[in-house]
């Protein structure tokens, strides 16, 4: 039994004491044999920092811009579904802790708050994207769309891994349910949209807010969404839920930010634990990293108040690591400090 958090695994064995076998099987589980899922973790293990010495870092700063919005720390919360199993209060709890430590929300269309609900929850306080699933129902998802915009979201984050849901087993065991009271949240999961193209990025600009292009792991990839007007991408595999054996995260990172070349910032998500994993991430060419299940465990073990701990908790390793590394900011991490 952890008695204090002190760190972001400490956070995932009090949720795992806490969650019903039913949400923790939903939030924890990846797809087949779960082999991304671990990779994930394992490779940020694999790589190995190079820090510099005698560098003045008396003043140090984990401040950073994404998107050209000022952030506190190059840390975003990424987009998580059903966030209400974890916590009563669910995206809008999630939503507050992100406006309160100065970064940015990106709220799933799965969500069980609306764009609304979590606009109105913060007080109008912080940035927040929407992430897009295109469903079958189009015009569910142009609503979604529409309200988000009308709430001042300040990008479209499409996701593009999902033309159907990954084989995710832990869930196939436990024969997952929703609760009852969630149940109407699921309805919009059962069709997307598998004709989606890169076409539908030009639709999505349309809208006027920046387009960020979610769940590529190729070079090949990477450069279509440049061609078709992406403001940034996302290198991820959906946290190891859909295609297991891909590579991990933070190992495509490297083709992607090639291919991309500096047209589009490019973000990372899947197995960020630790600050150290973020400075990895910077080093090997990410603007920031986005979190989803470290950021759950926080919600889950108290609500708000655990998702700010964690935040901050990943913000001081951050803050400590830059100055161990011999950088005064996030921008002097460069590949030199990773191999």
């Amino acid at each position: 039994m952890v008695a204090e958090p002190i760190s972001v695994w400490d956070y995932e064995r009090l949720a795992e004491e806490k969650l019903d076998a039913n949400a923790l099987a939903y939030f924890a589980g990846g797809a087949g044999d779960e082999v991304t899922l671990r990779d994930n973790l394992a490779a940020f293990e694999r790589r190995k920092l190079r820090p510099r010495m005698l560098v003045d870092v008396s003043s140090v700063t984990t401040a950073t811009t994404v998107l050209d919005t000022d952030v506190s720390m190059p840390v975003l919360i990424a987009p998580l579904a059903f966030q209400r199993m974890a916590h009563p209060d669910g995206e809008r709890a999630t939503a507050r802790a992100a406006a309160s430590a100065g970064t940015i929300l990106c709220l799933s269309s799965a969500a069980t708050r609306s764009p609304r609900e979590v606009h109105e929850a913060c007080e109008a306080k912080g940035t927040r994207w929407f992430q897009v699933y295109v469903f079958s129902d189009r015009a569910l998802t142009e609503g979604l769309i529409d309200e988000a915009v009308e709430c001042g979201f300040g990008a479209l984050v499409l996701t593009v891994d999902v033309p159907y849901l990954g084989r995710r087993e832990r869930d196939l065991r436990i024969d997952f349910r929703l609760p009852e009271e969630l149940e109407p949240y699921a309805e919009r999961l059962k069709g997307f949209d598998a004709t989606l193209s890169w076409r539908d990025l030009e639709w999505l600009a349309g809208y006027g807010l920046p387009v960020v292009v979610k769940g590529l792991l190729t070079a090949e990839d990477a450069r279509l969404a440049c061609e078709h007007g992406a403001a940034a991408v996302v290198v991820s595999n959906h946290g190891g839920r859909q295609l297991d054996g891909v590579q991990a995260s933070i190992d495509a990172l490297p083709e992607v930010v090639e291919a991309v070349d500096g047209r589009a910032e490019v973000l990372l998500d899947g197995g960020v634990r630790r600050g150290t994993d973020a400075l990895k991430a910077l080093a090997l060419g990410a603007r920031a990293v986005l979190i989803g299940r470290a950021m759950l465990w926080g919600l889950a073990v108290n609500g708000e108040r655990g998702v700010v701990h964690v935040l901050e908790l990943l913000r001081a390793e951050i803050e400590l690591g830059l100055a161990l590394l011999g950088c005064s900011s996030p921008s002097e991490v460069t590949r030199a400090h990773v191999t």
